[in-house]
């Protein structure tokens, strides 16, 4: 069950834009636009919906607007049957049904549309919190940076995200975008209906036992109360998600839409973009409606007009030859006697792609071609035949491993494969237990450039990890991390996420393939002074842009043939 509770807006809102979002939504098919926004705008930054699949928020029914008692609603109302049913502040939980069907119960503010990413359905998996408040935060999504400075503006440091994140918050003193209370609980804390502060919905939450927690996770949020947000949400409704009511009217153009009749549209009138009109819409002769804006019932553009992103409420008139650029139109209280313009300047290149399909930074190729499916298929058959090969020798290894120093046999750690999923890269180890925390002390003394470390005679390598890794078999483990799908024979070095965020164009290059046992750059690098890191991302990314067949069959063979030098000068 998804609740979505409008409270009074003029409590907490500048007096210039009070009434803003009650007039929206008396005014058809501009509610429409907002019931559209709030259901399928939040299905999640990755679009798959789980967040609110946990409330079972896009089942028919599964839905709830509670409006202020003293707020009209039959435009929503008009929209029945459908997804989404009425009611009204102070209720109670009986209209709502039964909503122990789902897990939880999320309880969100109808002021705004709030999108946050997919990454929060995994954290509820896990939670043990009753209650969570959460607040959409941009700063948190993926490929941003964000900054720490002083006090006095110096820098301290930065972060780059790749991934969206979510962090713990400090409990908000007003309504959170969503708070998220698991179903078995909701009844107890709010049979008597819903308190009007969040300081009692939290007391109410406490005083029955239940832990309440308070995160703020990757997401966007667009604030209805202020005509920027309006026009923002109608922006990207009329591109990616027209009103289920919107029927599509191609005798006016590509992308103009229609709810209801009785209009008067001259075909002497030219639409540009997305555009919605209501019943009864007049629209002159040589008007300009440029999207995506929408035309609300009985309002009227006349001759010579230039209507651009804008909303027009009902009953408005845009007189001749005038221009609305960026404007919202309404009346007072949705009364159109008295009518306001709200002009907006906000810079909006951010609305599209930020509701939008994101479109990934990796390289992609055909599924029937060499990368995108033979070369997969060799290196299973590849790893098949390696693991058959060396398995008499494995106990042998594991053997002289444990007699030269204590420790496990087999060294595990977290790496970045095919698109910065994390995988267990298996290694039989080759140092001392604790070489971790000894490598910080001798970082000084690394003898290469960039993140990697490397010193001759490392006193962290045993003996038997020496012959090891000159001869690669402490990399025979590897090959089930193949056979898993996490690696492949040939491809860049597996590296950990601290080292892939060093250089945002080389991590997508290289983060495109899954990570290889052996590499181009493993097998060319010439350890110059000042140049191996340089070498390391100019090979990683020639690898991806030419990976063929015939250059993985030659980075084997040069590998081959470095192996059995390496064995032959060990003795």
């Amino acid at each position: 069950m998804r609740l979505t509770v409008i409270r009074d807006e003029t409590n907490g809102v500048s007096p210039p834009d009070a009434g803003v979002l009650r007039s929206a939504l008396s005014m058809r098919p501009l509610s429409d636009v907002i019931l559209s926004g709030a259901i399928h705008l939040c299905d999640g930054t990755d679009g798959s919906g789980g967040f609110f699949a946990l409330a079972g928020a896009s089942t028919p029914g599964e839905m709830v607007w509670d409006l202020p008692a003293s707020w009209p609603c039959d435009p929503i109302s008009d929209l029945a049957p459908g997804p989404v049913r009425i009611t009204r502040n102070g209720s109670g939980v009986e209209p709502l049904g039964n909503i122990r069907l789902h897990p939880w119960v999320i309880i969100s503010d109808g002021r705004f549309v709030a999108r946050v990413s997919d990454r929060l359905s995994v954290l509820f998996a896990e939670t043990s919190a009753d209650a969570m408040a959460v607040t959409a935060d941009p700063g948190l999504l993926a490929y941003r940076e964000r900054i720490r400075l002083t006090e006095k503006g110096e820098l301290v440091g930065y972060r780059r995200l790749y991934r969206d994140s979510i962090e713990p918050m400090p409990m908000p003193a007003d309504w959170p975008h969503h708070f998220v209370i698991r179903s078995e609980r909701f009844e107890a804390v709010l049979g008597d209906g819903l308190p009007r502060g969040f300081d009692e919905m939290v007391q109410r939450c406490r005083s029955c036992g239940m832990k309440v927690e308070a995160v703020s996770v990757a997401g966007l949020a667009i604030d209805l109360a202020s005509p920027e947000g309006l026009l923002m949400l109608s922006d990207a409704v009329l591109t990616h998600c027209p009103p289920q009511a919107a029927v599509l009217e191609a005798s006016l153009g590509r992308q103009v839409y229609v709810c209801g009749g009785d209009r008067k549209v001259s075909d002497r009138a030219r639409f540009v973009g997305p555009v919605l009109l209501g019943s009864g819409v007049c629209v002159e002769p040589d008007a300009v409606v440029v999207g995506p804006t929408v035309l609300c019932d009985g309002c009227t553009v006349r001759r010579g007009a230039l209507v651009d992103s804008s909303i027009l409420g009902t009953q408005a008139v845009v007189q001749s030859d005038d221009r609305l650029d960026r404007s919202v139109v309404m009346g007072a209280n949705g009364e159109p006697s008295a009518p306001r313009v709200y002009s907006s300047r906000t810079v909006r290149p951010w609305a599209k792609p930020a509701w939008s399909q994101r479109h990934s930074a990796f390289r992609t190729w055909p599924r029937f071609s060499y990368p995108g499916c033979f070369k997969r298929m060799a290196d299973v058959l590849i790893a098949i035949f390696v693991l058959v090969l060396f398995a008499p020798i494995a106990p042998f290894i594991a053997l002289a491993i444990k007699i030269n120093s204590p420790g496990p046999v087999f060294y595990r750690d977290r790496r970045q494969g095919l698109h910065g999923r994390l995988f267990g890269c298996v290694k039989f180890r080759t140092m001392r237990v604790g070489a971790a925390e000894i490598q910080d002390k001798l970082r000084f003394v690394s003898e290469v450039d960039g993140p990697q470390f490397k010193m001759a005679d490392d006193p962290r390598i045993s003996t038997v990890g020496h012959f090891l890794r000159e001869t690669y078999l402490d990399e025979i483990p590897q090959f089930f991390n193949v056979l898993c799908g996490q690696m492949s024979v040939v491809g860049p070095r597996p590296s950990p996420e601290t080292e892939n965020t060093l250089c945002p164009s080389w991590r997508d290059a290289r983060l495109s393939v899954r990570p290889g046992i052996t590499g181009l750059w493993q097998v060319f690098r010439t350890r110059e002074p000042f140049k191996d890191f340089q070498e390391w991302i100019y090979y990683d990314t020639k690898y991806v842009q030419e990976l063929s067949p015939r250059m993985d069959l030659w980075v084997c063979w040069c590998t081959f043939r470095k192996m059995v030098g390496n064995f032959i000068r060990q003795f």
